[in-house]
C-alpha cells in the first residue's frame, strides 16, 4: 500500500473520529451552572475544547489506520468474511 493511500485513509478516519467524539465531554451551561448569553440555544456547549477534540481524534484515527493497514497486510478480515448475503443466494 502506498503512503499516499495510507494518508488518505488516515484523513477519512480522522474526520469520522472527530464527528464521533464531538459530543463526548461537552456540558451545557445549565449542567455547569453558568449563566447563558441572551438568545443562546439551551443546548450550546459551555466547555467546548477543540484542542482536546483534535488530539483525541488524532489518537483514535492513528489506531484505526494502523488496524486497517495491518488488516490489509495480513488479511485478517476479508470480503468473504463480511459477505452475509451469500447464505441467502444459496
Amino acid at each position: 500500500m502506498k503512503w499516499t493511500s495510507i494518508l488518505a485513509i488516515y484523513a477519512l478516519f480522522w474526520v469520522m473520529s472527530a464527528f464521533v467524539l464531538l459530543p463526548f465531554g461537552v456540558k451545557t451551561h445549565d449542567e455547569l451552572g453558568v449563566e447563558k448569553v441572551p438568545g443562546q440555544a439551551d443546548s450550546a456547549p459551555a466547555n467546548f475544547r477543540p484542542g482536546r477534540l483534535v488530539l483525541r481524534a488524532f489518537v483514535l484515527a492513528a489506531v484505526l489506520t494502523a488496524l486497517y493497514v495491518l488488516n490489509f497486510i495480513y488479511g485478517w478480515i476479508g470480503v468473504e468474511d463480511v459477505d452475509f448475503l451469500s447464505a441467502l443466494r444459496g
